[in-house]
């Protein structure tokens, strides 16, 4: 059973003394109740004079924390079963100063599980079925998980080699500082996915992706048509208006606000998850998202980063993506696939794009943004679907 941490710190490090000026009540469990507080508290910080203190506390310590709620377990875990159904891959080049990352918020050391590689990224990814088989590629979302895919996974085992991978600053892949070796810029993105799919299969893929990284991969695919057997996108962007990121994620983006909300557990991974459909989380799912945020202060400050790159870029990346997919040139047969419970990004518009370039729309009435945690056995359905017409129109 899970258990709670023994100390619950408010701040990254238990080296280093965070204070709210109106203190949770001591009474007050941090289990994910789904009780939060309506106001952000007010805070502030101080160390306790020591010159070695870290900003990642070593994760039996728990010190993970949530301003609404959430707990730490240092027992067996959910996330630890998944793991080890994984492996480490390592792909792109760091190129960072070669120091010890820092947090951007005071300047502290940062603890191992903050530090990248210093040579190649280690990418997280867990596989299934046989290695000479058809390589279906499975992108999460931003922000999620591979973990995302776990019912799609074992419906692909029997025909086709699927991979599903943790993006660099999500699950258990390296999660760099910026300024130390990965900025998360979307052409950043674009280039280490070309980087990690040269690892991981010799021979042509099928790319499944899902929400705000489809951009991304349409613009790998665009200079790799070659390489692509067909390309599968869950509830992307594809409007002008789709351009904008929800509020639950742009607020990850704001100074000093964002820096906070994105150490918040709940905020980061329940919220983010549960707030764009009908998905609802099992205690047991939930701990495995949470568990980066609560372990480290890394996730949430590469959460912080890709959401500034995101409201950045993401205009900009969608017109790309439109123009992409419209164009004469592109040959990549491309199927979007669409959960119409989506409370982020609008239907209105998309039926239209896919009759104008030529794209097969399949809806998935019940499904939300996360298409792959509403509904994982019938995506895994549509995907083998989708891949077995094509190769009989070969």
């Amino acid at each position: 059973m899970a258990t709670q941490a023994k100390s619950p710190s408010l701040c990254y490090s238990h080296k280093l003394q965070c204070f709210l000026h109106n203190p949770v009540p001591a009474s007050l469990s941090l289990v994910g109740n789904g009780k939060a507080h309506k106001k952000a508290p007010k805070f502030s910080c101080r160390s306790n004079g020591n010159d070695d203190y870290y900003i990642d506390a070593p994760v039996e310590v728990g010190d993970g924390f949530s301003f609404s709620g959430g707990k730490y377990s240092d027992g067996p875990s959910p996330s630890d079963e998944w793991f080890k159904q994984g492996k480490i891959v390592k792909a792109y080049a760091a190129f960072g100063s070669g120091e010890k990352a820092k947090d951007p918020i005071f300047g502290l050391a940062m603890g191992a599980d903050s530090q990248a590689s210093t040579d190649i990224f280690r990418w997280f990814c867990v596989e299934s079925g046989s290695a000479d088989n058809p390589s279906v590629i499975l992108i999460h979302g931003f922000p999620s998980q591979a973990y995302s895919y776990r019912k799609v996974l074992p419906m692909l085992s029997k025909d086709y080699h699927a991979i599903a991978f943790d993006w660099l600053g999500f699950g258990f892949s390296d999660k760099p500082q910026p300024k130390y070796g990965f900025d998360y810029t979307l052409n950043e993105f674009v280039s280490s996915l070309e980087s990690f799919i040269n690892e991981v299969a010799v021979n042509k893929v099928t790319l499944v992706v899902q929400g705000y990284f489809a951009p991304v991969a349409v613009k790998y695919a665009s200079s790799h048509q070659e390489k692509i057997d067909n390309i599968i996108l869950l509830n992307p962007p594809l409007t002008a208006r789709h351009a904008n990121l929800p509020s639950t994620l742009s607020i990850f983006s704001n100074f000093l606000l964002g820096e906070i909300f994105s150490q918040d557990p709940l905020r980061a991974s329940d919220k983010a998850l549960t707030s764009c459909g009908p998905y609802k989380m099992k205690e047991d799912d939930a701990m495995v998202y949470r568990n980066p945020y609560l372990t480290s202060g890394a996730s949430g400050f590469a959460l912080n980063a890709i959401s500034r790159a995101m409201k950045k870029d993401l205009k900009k990346y969608v017109e790309e993506m439109r123009t992409t997919l419209s164009d004469e040139n592109w040959k990549i047969p491309t199927t979007v696939c669409w959960g119409k419970r989506d409370r982020w990004l609008s239907y209105d518009g998309v039926e239209e794009f896919c009759k104008d370039s030529k794209h097969k729309l399949i809806e998935i009435p019940m499904a939300g943004h996360h298409v792959q945690e509403d509904r994982g056995e019938e995506l895994g359905e549509v995907i083998k679907g989708v891949i077995r017409r094509t190769r009989l129109n070969l």
